[in-house]
């Protein structure tokens, strides 16, 4: 199984072709195309390929599915004996990619 180490948004994923990744918010649209070029590590059955931080020539190309929101994240704060209490929350904006394929020139 061929697969791929990636670097998006300061976060690493493993991926693979026909894989689904949610990354923070890109400013796309819809069946917007997106490459990824700060490709870590491709590994292709017995043969892997390490970058120096990245593998020259690789690239990952996706596609833009949409844009969703993450789960939504409580924060609570009280402060002791004197009553006072606060709940917070957020939820995150994602883009959700498909990716279709993975390219190396060596």
């Amino acid at each position: 199984m061929k697969y791929a180490i990636i670097k998006a948004g300061g976060i690493q994923y493993q991926v693979s072709k026909g894989q689904g990744i949610d990354i923070f918010h890109l400013d796309k649209v819809k069946d917007d195309e997106i490459v990824f070029d700060s490709v870590l590590l491709i590994k292709d059955e017995d043969k892997v390929i390490v970058g120096q931080p990245v593998v020259k020539g690789a690239k990952v190309k996706g596609k833009v599915v949409g844009q969703i929101l993450g789960d939504k994240i409580r924060v609570a704060t009280y402060k002791a004996k004197s009553r006072y209490r606060k709940v917070k929350g957020h939820r995150d904006q994602l883009t959700r990619v498909l990716i279709e394929n993975i390219d190396v020139k060596e």
